[in-house]
């Protein structure tokens, strides 16, 4: 008895399924992980649609960003700061002093392409600071926030996870495949002799006869 191998195409689909579904359980975990690690260091990504910080920061530019108190902010830092009757922006600190209620700061702003401050002071409590940014990258990443393509990114996760659960003919237990038996020159056990009836003759396991057992032999 033999096991019965696999077709070529059942293996290699196996191994195309095994592939991907740890391909996407690494990028999961290491999607976990980053999450992780962004709310601790308070991380996040910032995207650059104008080029007020051109040429530092270019628009289409994404920078990562990490929140921090208001009393660490320094002159010459590019950070981040949330308004409320409008879009957050980014630009360079140019004076920074304490304000009135304790634990916020007056700070003064500059976009490097603009050839004045921000026409009003921002008085906060915490901004984003920006650690480093990378150009051209913001067009993509904001593809990747689109719902429809995490729709059907969850999609392809939940066909292919099911694709390798799902039973298939022939999944059961080993099929086993009778092989031929190859002849043996051992035998499988004892034999017995056999008793001669009268008449007759055994020829065989003994080449005795004995002539008052076979009897008469007729003509």
């Amino acid at each position: 008895m033999r096991r019965a191998r696999p077709s070529w195409w059942h293996r290699v689909s196996e191994n195309l399924i095994d592939v991907v579904l740890w391909s996407l359980g690494v990028l999961g975990l290491l999607s976990l992980i980053a999450a992780g690690v962004a709310h601790f260091w308070g991380l996040s990504i910032v995207l650059f649609s104008t080029g007020s910080m051109s040429p530092t920061i270019p628009a289409g530019a994404a920078a990562l960003v990490q929140r921090i108190p208001a009393s660490q902010i320094m002159v010459g830092d590019v950070v981040t700061v949330e308004r409320a009757d409008a879009l957050p922006v980014t630009h360079r600190v140019t004076s920074v002093r304490p304000a009135e209620t304790p634990g916020e700061y007056v700070i003064t702003m500059r976009g490097d392409a603009n050839p004045a401050e921000d026409v009003n002071p921002y008085q906060v409590r915490e901004v984003r600071r920006v650690l480093y940014s990378v150009p051209g990258v913001a067009a993509g990443i904001a593809r990747l926030r689109d719902p429809r393509l995490i729709a059907g990114m969850t999609l392809v996760a939940g066909v292919l996870v099911t694709w390798a659960f799902w039973p298939r003919r022939g999944s059961g237990p080993t099929r086993l495949v009778e092989e031929d038996a190859e002849p043996t020159d051992e035998a499988e056990g004892p034999v017995e002799p056999i008793a001669a009836q009268p008449g007759e003759v055994v020829i065989g396991s003994d080449s005795t006869i004995d002539p008052e057992a076979s009897g008469p032999v007729p003509n």
